[in-house]
C-alpha cells in the first residue's frame, strides 16, 4: 500500500482533557508539522455511558478540528477496554484464564469469544462507523488495540478448541497417538468427555491449545474487519497495532498472535514499538523488521514513545534520529503515544510529546524540527522498498515450544532470547535483513537464512531447508533446532532431524554449560543456557568447546551440501563471539561507506527510483565515516559527495543520501 507523504502525527484523547484545549492542541499539531492523529481505540465507555444511549459529542469535536486544521484522521474501534455496565450485566465476559477469574478494572480483560460481549462489540462498532463514514479527513481504521486471546479458557473457548480438534483429527485415536496421551492415563475417547484444558500436564495439547488461542485472535480481527468493510470507502484503509513480546520494551516476536495470518484481513500493517532511549539507545529495538514481514511490505508505527517511562526520557537529538530510524525500515507513519501526559489512572507518567503542564517544550519543539523536515522531504522516503539477501525465520510453533520447554529452569532465555542473539548480531555488523515466517515458499528469495531454535517443524519445512542450501544458499542455524514435529512430538531419529544433511552433524547428549568457554576469530566468551555435544559427520569443526570433559565436541561447525554452505552453533555464547563467526562464515560485507557500529547504514529505493541511504549515529559521539562510491548527493541540501569524502554525523545525528 502507497502513500502521498510520510504521515507523523500523535494519539489524542479530547475525551482525557481536564479542560477545552482542542482547538489550541491542533493547532500546535499542524504548527509542528505533523499531518495525522488516532483516536477512539480506548472510550467506549463515554460514547455509551449505559446499555443502548450513545454520546458521540468528543468523537465530532476531534473529527471536526482535525478537518479545520487539515489533520488526517486513524480511528480505532474500541473493543479492547469494556464499560462497567457490560461487564456487570454479564459476567461471564470477564474473562476465565489459567489464573481464574479476570476482575473488572483494566483493560483486555474479557473473552473475546463471548457471543454477549461480540454482539455489544458489534453494536458500537457499527455505531461508531455511522458517525465517521462521511468525514473526508478519516483515512483508516485501526481493528482493536494490541490484540490478543487473554488466554481466554472459557466454557465458549473450550467447545471451540473441542471442535477445532475433531476437524483436525477426525479420528480420535489418531488425535491421542499424535499427542502421546497414553502417558499419565491422559487419554480421550470420547469428545464429549475432553478435560479442562488448564489441567493438562502434556506439553503438545497445551502448545496446541496456544496455537488454538492465536488462530482465535485471527478469526476475531477478520470478524471485525467484515464489519468495518460495510462502511469505508475504497480509499480508506484498515490496519492494527501489532506489538511484541514484553521486556519492559518491545523485544521480539509476538507470542500470543500469528501475525501473518491475522493481517491477511487488512490493507497494510501497524505496529506498537517502544524502547530504551538515553545511553541505552542502540537502534537493536526500532529495526521494524518484524513489522515489515507481516505482509512483505511497508508499515505504519501506530504507537512509540515521545518521552514514555522514566528511564526513556530521550537525549536531545534522539526523537529525531528514532523517527528517521522507523522510516529507515520501510514504515510509512511514526506517531507518538501520545499528545499530552495524562493527569490519572495506571498511565499518569507514561509521558506523551506535552508533559502535564500542557506547554510547549523541547520534545514538542524537537517534533516540530522533525515534522517540517518530512514536509521538505518526506515524498522521497515514504513507501520505501527495501531488497535484503539475508532473511531470519520466526516462528510461533517453536516459540511456544521453548515456552514448553525452557532452555533453562534458572533463566529467563527464551525463543525470543535465541531470536534477538542472531538478529541483533546482523544489525551490529550492519546487514539488513527480513524477518521471514517458516514458508517454503519464501526461501528462494533469499541467499542466506539464519534459523533460530527452530524447535517444532514439519519435515516439508526441514526438507525445503535442505533444498535451500543444495541449491546454493548459505544457512545458520542454532542449537534446538528440528527436535520434535509439529506437535512438539520429539522426533525418534538421528538429531537434528532431517537437516543434518545439510549440516553435517549428529548428537544426542545436551546438557547446561558449566564453566565452558567457546573462541572464535580471537574473540572468546562463555556457554550459556544450553549446549548440545555435537559431532561431526561431514561438517568441519569451527569451534571446539573448551573444557576438560566436553573438549571432543563442536560448539560451532561448518559444511558444505551440494551448492551451498551451512553451519551450525550448538550452544548460546557471547555476542562478540557470534559476530566473528557470521563474519568468517559470510565473509565480508562490502558497503559504500566504511561505516561500522555505532553508525548504521539502511538502505532502500524510493517511489521516484531513486537509491536512499541513511547513516545513522547511535553514539553519543561524533562519528566520521568515509565514502567509496561516486554518483551520491545529500537529501537536505543536494550537494555532491564523492569517493574519499568525509561524512561528520555529530552525537544521535544522521545524513541521508541518494543516487540516481
Amino acid at each position: 500500500m502507497n502513500f502521498n507523504e510520510i504521515l507523523y502525527g500523535v494519539a489524542y484523547y479530547d475525551e482525557y482533557m481536564p479542560y477545552d484545549r482542542i482547538e489550541t492542541d491542533f493547532k500546535m499539531i499542524r504548527d509542528a508539522g505533523m499531518n495525522i492523529i488516532r483516536i477512539a481505540e480506548s472510550t467506549w465507555s463515554t460514547w455509551e455511558p449505559e446499555e443502548g444511549v450513545f454520546d458521540f459529542t468528543h468523537l465530532h469535536r476531534m473529527l471536526d478540528c482535525a478537518a479545520k486544521y487539515e489533520l488526517k484522521v486513524i480511528v480505532g474501534t474500541p473493543t479492547y477496554a469494556i464499560p462497567s455496565w457490560l461487564a456487570k450485566k454479564y459476567p461471564d465476559i470477564l474473562a476465565v484464564t489459567h489464573n481464574g477469574k479476570e476482575l473488572y478494572g483494566h483493560r483486555q480483560n474479557m473473552d473475546i469469544t463471548n457471543p454477549d460481549y461480540l454482539h455489544h462489540a458489534q453494536i458500537i462498532i457499527e455505531k461508531l462507523m455511522e458517525q465517521v463514514k462521511d468525514y473526508d479527513c478519516v483515512i483508516g481504521f485501526q481493528l482493536d488495540n494490541e490484540t490478543k486471546p487473554y488466554d481466554t479458557c472459557s466454557k465458549y473457548a473450550q467447545a471451540k478448541f473441542v471442535e477445532y480438534l475433531k476437524n483436525e483429527f477426525p479420528d480420535i485415536d489418531e488425535f491421542n497417538r499424535e499427542f502421546g496421551l497414553d502417558y499419565w492415563s491422559n487419554r480421550v475417547d470420547d469428545w464429549d468427555a475432553f478435560p479442562d484444558i488448564r489441567g493438562t500436564i502434556n506439553m503438545s495439547l497445551d502448545a496446541e491449545y496456544k496455537k488454538f488461542q492465536r488462530k482465535l485472535v485471527t478469526d476475531f480481527f477478520a470478524w471485525q474487519a467484515d464489519i468495518v468493510k460495510k462502511y469505508k470507502r475504497d480509499d480508506q484503509f484498515i490496519t492494527h497495532n501489532f506489538d511484541f513480546e514484553w521486556h519492559d520494551y518491545s523485544y521480539g516476536m509476538q507470542p500470543e498472535v500469528n501475525q501473518y495470518e491475522a493481517a491477511k484481513c487488512m490493507d497494510i500493517a501497524g505496529c506498537d514499538i517502544y524502547h530504551p532511549s538515553q545511553s541505552s539507545l542502540s537502534g537493536r529495538e526500532i529495526t521494524g523488521n518484524i513489522a515489515r514481514g507481516i505482509k512483505g511490505d511497508n508499515y505504519l508505527v501506530l504507537e512509540t514513545e515521545a518521552a514514555g517511562n522514566h528511564p526513556w526520557l530521550p537525549y536531545p537529538g534522539q526523537l529525531r534520529l528514532q523517527a528517521i530510524s522507523h522510516i529507515a525500515n520501510g514504515a510509512c507513519m511514526v506517531e507518538y503515544w501520545h499528545w499530552h501526559s495524562i493527569h490519572n489512572a495506571i498511565e499518569s507518567y507514561w509521558k506523551g510529546v506535552l508533559s502535564h503542564d500542557l506547554r510547549p517544550n523541547r520534545l514538542y519543539k524537537e517534533c516540530s524540527v522533525i515534522g517540517n523536515e518530512l514536509k521538505k522531504y518526506g515524498h522521497r522516503l515514504v513507501n520505501l522498498k527495501k531488497t535484503n539477501k539475508f532473511a531470519v525465520i520466526a516462528d510461533n510453533a517453536s516459540l511456544t515450544g521453548l515456552n514448553e520447554f525452557k532452555l533453562n529452569n534458572e533463566s529467563d532465555s527464551n525463543y525470543n532470547t535465541v531470536f534477538r542473539w542472531l538478529c541483533d548480531a546482523l544489525y551490529l555488523m550492519n546487514i539488513e535483513y527480513d524477518v521471514i515466517p517458516a514458508d517454503p515458499a519464501l526461501f528462494a528469495s533469499y541467499e542466506n537464512i539464519l534459523v533460530p531454535a527452530l524447535y517444532s517443524a514439519t519435515d516439508e519445512v526441514l526438507n525445503a531447508l535442505n533444498e535451500f542450501v543444495a541449491n546454493g544458499g548459505n544457512m545458520v542455524v542454532t542449537f534446538k533446532s528440528a527436535f520434535s514435529d509439529e506437535h512438539l512430538k520429539i522426533r525418534h531419529d538421528v538429531q537434528p532431524y532431517i537437516i543434518n544433511k545439510a549440516l553435517g552433524i549428529q548428537y544426542d547428549e545436551f546438557t547446561l554449560p558449566d564453566d565452558v568457554t567457546v573462541s572464535c576469530g580471537g574473540k572468546s566468551s562463555k556457554a550459556r543456557d544450553w549446549m548440545e555435544m555435537v559431532d561431526c559427520t561431514t561438517a568441519t569443526p569451527v569451534a571446539m568447546y573448551e573444557h576438560k570433559h566436553w573438549g571432543v565436541h563442536a560448539a560451532i561447525t561448518e559444511n558444505t551440501y551440494g551448492k551451498g554452505r551451512a553451519m551450525y552453533l550448538a550452544t548460546l555464547f557471547g555476542e562478540d563471539t557470534l559476530i566473528e563467526a557470521l563474519k568468517l562464515f559470510f565473509g565480508e560485507q562490502k558497503n559504500e561507506f566504511d561505516a561500522s557500529y555505532p553508525v548504521v547504514i539502511k538502505r532502500g529505493t524510493n517511489m521516484q527510483g531513486e537509491k536512499i541511504i541513511y547513516l545513522l549515529n547511535y553514539s553519543d559521539d561524533e562519528q566520521t565515516v568515509t565514502c567509496h562510491a561516486d554518483g551520491l548527493k545529500k537529501l537536505c541540501d543536494d550537494s555532491t559527495v564523492s569517493a574519499g569524502d568525509c561524512i561528520a554525523l555529530a552525537p544521535w545525528d544522521f545524513s541521508i543520501l541518494y543516487a540516481d
